[in-house]
């Protein structure tokens, strides 16, 4: 194969000493690119020297205020309302003949909780197809004296960015009376924040070099900067293999 005008070649030895030659992609740095702070007390992002005010997380979710979500779950319901409170119910003709409050809305430990976090946090394989899936948390507080450790219960309550409307996706029990209740919430797809990120993947082409080969002056220099080492375990060494950006 022969080098492109948007590639680079570096000399890069396997485990076993054996050298290849192989064409990486150049990557350029834009000059007026900005790192975009996720702290939780910024509402700004900086691109190409302007600022623009985004809504924070909390501003998104302002709609919805005075509105309750239902999940039913075998034998239990689940109503959530937004900065209200959490209720785990059981309905026998539309009567309630049995609750426990998960908890309700703690602005106080919500805003501890967030203080020195940032506005999301990242989880699941970033390679999956959700690449990042964030989350931005609330905190619900002094529900129901719960039997077993004599503490009242509490929920995190995570919103999530997702399509296509409001809704409860899911509610586990972290720990006992300890609860995570995830939101799906379209509105949170409006920040930057919270869209995913996909990873790049480039495919680089390697060809075996000679033993006998003898690198140039230059060629040695690249190997010695680039400090690159290639990994395969046990298996051979393909002709093209591909790496992430």
């Amino acid at each position: 194969m022969m080098q492109d005008d948007d590639q680079e070649s570096v000399i890069m030895p396997d485990k076993n000493g054996q050298n290849y030659i192989c064409y990486l992609p150049k990557v350029e740095k834009t000059k007026s690119e900005k790192q975009v702070p996720q702290h939780n007390t910024s509402s700004m992002i900086v691109e190409t020297q302007k600022r623009i005010k985004l809504k924070t997380p909390d501003e998104l979710l302002e709609v919805l205020k005075d509105r309750c979500f239902i999940r039913q779950e075998g034998w239990w319901s689940y109503e959530f309302c937004y900065q209200n409170k959490l209720r785990q119910l059981h309905l026998e003709d539309d009567k309630v003949v049995q609750e426990f409050i998960l908890g309700v809305y703690d602005a106080e430990a919500t805003a501890a909780f967030n203080q020195n976090l940032s506005d999301i946090s990242t989880l699941k394989d970033p390679r999956s197809k959700d690449a990042s899936q964030r989350y931005h948390a609330h905190q619900y507080t002094n529900g129901t004296l719960c039997d077993l450790t004599n503490q009242p219960r509490e929920t995190e309550v995570r919103f999530v960015c997702s399509e296509p409307r409001a809704m409860i996706s899911s509610i586990t029990e972290l720990s006992t009376c300890k609860y995570a209740l995830t939101i799906q919430c379209p509105m949170l797809c409006k920040h930057p924040l919270f869209q995913e990120e996909r990873p790049v993947w480039h495919t680089i082409d390697c060809n075996v070099l000679p033993n006998d080969y003898k690198a140039t002056k230059v060629e040695e220099d690249k190997v010695e900067s680039k400090q690159i080492l290639m990994v395969t375990g046990d298996k051979e060494y393909p002709s093209s293999y591909q790496t992430e950006e």
